[in-house]
């Protein structure tokens, strides 16, 4: 090669070196602008970008604990955009007191942002969000978790329920489904029963542009309306404790709503969430655990990332300790979502055994009852169901209680049609300790013939999965009749 070949191969790099410079560039610019445009939108249907919520999270592994709790804690409580000022005013002088994880309205820092279900805010759907100040530290007193205060704007269920109602008025009706009592039982008047529910709600983000439910219309995943057909749901049955997963509108909506009606709540958000890729998604979806105040005492809270073959996964947990405000009786309750998929059943194996071994340590070795909620996306066949069976906490599956025999799941939890082909699977569970508890009543599962020959999600009900609700008494405090 001679001088002049030599020179125009180095010319040639050099200008092949500014190109894919100016192209870094310009995808830097395009992320950054992306983000403005988000925080410009101020909640008003922008979601957070994918590939901002990538970069966030890669730069969140490299930090040290508390500044990857800060640093995740800014990327969720950012969705919703700023209130007037006089809205944080009024909510923040309700109790004499600024509003927990807002600065003052006429201080230095940002306003807290006001979370609205969507155009038509009404009362029931407004309420103060976990904000930052400019220094970026998040004003949150425990990482994605509601401070024990009472609700600023305390809800009536039943106003809620009409406004659900009157939203929903050019659907068909939910799905009717009546409560199977087990037993007659006679309850003190100090010591109800206590309500629970298991649901995974399915992400928005995945529902939409993931899940590929072939059968039903795309109309009726909307979020608009569909987000009243969950709500409903929660508000008709009023559990006393509520365990969702696929949770990916949790501070726009679901903290909000269910902290107006007496809830106090966790998130914890999949480290690797798919709703990620989704361009225009609302964040990471995770699981969330809701408990009302007015019955239950928070002693302790753990957030697990579940570990598989000494591996950290994506999938997580939220085990807390509570205590019963009528009984004084202390019990845990814990809610998980395990890897999806055929051919992963080793791995979830794996996943179980790692979260019965912290429940065991958290309910030191099983003197604390327990109750564990969660979309296990195992069939009662496979060896994670046989653990949690056979585990040394004595567990039970509540939903066997409806099969004439006591032994057997119900036919299907979850019943829908992809590309891939028509699925009918039992993958859901709540379980409780029998030595603690008794199932007084269960939510019977509705028919085929009620599901429809295009089978969830739909017109009258919002997931492919069915909701689980069951009550439970302390064995030493019924009296049967």
């Amino acid at each position: 090669m001679g001088a002049s070949d030599r020179e125009r191969e180095r010319e040639r790099k050099r200008v092949s070196d500014r190109e894919r410079q100016g192209e870094s560039d310009g995808e830097r610019d395009r992320v950054t602008e992306r983000g403005r445009e988000w925080r410009r939108a101020g909640g008003g249907g922008v979601s957070v970008p994918g590939m901002y919520w990538r970069a966030a999270t890669r730069l969140q592994a490299r930090l040290p604990l508390q500044q990857q709790q800060q640093l995740l804690m800014m990327m969720m409580s950012g969705v919703p955009g700023p209130p007037p000022r006089a809205a944080l005013r009024k909510a923040g002088s309700a109790r004499g007191r600024t509003a927990p994880g807002a600065t003052e309205a006429t201080g230095g820092g940002e306003a807290a942002a006001v979370c609205s279900m969507g155009p038509k805010t009404s009362r029931l759907y407004s309420a103060l969000a976990p904000t930052i100040t400019t220094n970026g530290i998040p004003q949150v007193p425990k990482f994605m978790m509601d401070p024990n205060l009472e609700p600023l704007d305390p809800t009536d269920p039943s106003d809620l329920l009409k406004e659900c109602q009157k939203a929903l008025e050019k659907r068909p009706p939910r799905l009717q489904r009546d409560f199977l009592e087990l037993r007659k039982i006679q309850v003190p008047t100090d010591c109800r029963p206590i309500r629970v529910m298991q649901w995974n709600i399915l992400a928005q983000a995945l529902g939409e542009w993931k899940d590929n439910f072939i059968k039903c219309p795309r109309e009726a995943l909307n979020w608009s309306e569909r987000k009243y057909l969950i709500l409903e749901e929660i508000v008709t049955y009023r559990p006393d404790i509520v365990c969702l997963q696929e949770v990916d509108h949790y501070f726009d909506t679901f903290q909000p709503v269910l902290r107006g009606l007496g809830y106090h709540s966790t998130f914890y958000p999949k480290p690797r969430s798919p709703c990620l890729d989704v361009e225009n998604n609302n964040g990471p979806d995770g699981c969330a655990l809701f408990f009302l105040r007015e019955r239950f005492e928070l002693l302790d809270s753990v957030t697990l990332r579940l570990v598989a073959k000494r591996l950290q996964t994506n999938q997580v947990a939220i085990a807390q300790t509570l205590r019963c405000v009528e009984t004084g009786k202390v019990f845990c309750v814990a809610v998980t979502h395990l890897k999806a998929c055929s051919g992963w059943e080793r791995f979830r194996s794996s996943q179980g055994s790692h979260l019965l071994h912290n429940l065991e340590s958290i309910t030191e070795g099983g003197g604390a009852p327990l109750i564990v909620c969660g979309d296990f996306n195992a069939e009662p066949t496979e060896d994670v169901y046989k653990q949690f069976s056979l585990s040394s906490l004595n567990l039970n599956s509540a939903y066997k209680l409806l099969s004439k025999d006591g032994q057997s799941e119900p036919r299907f939890t979850t019943w829908k049609i992809r590309t891939t082909g028509e699925s009918c699977h039992t993958l859901d569970y709540i379980w409780y300790s029998k030595q603690a508890f008794i199932v007084n009543t269960l939510l019977n599962m509705p028919t085929e013939e009620q599901i429809g020959p295009n089978r969830l999600p739909s017109f009258h009900y919002p997931s492919d999965h069915l909701s689980l609700v069951c009550e439970f008494s302390f064995t030493d405090n019924p009296i049967k009749s």
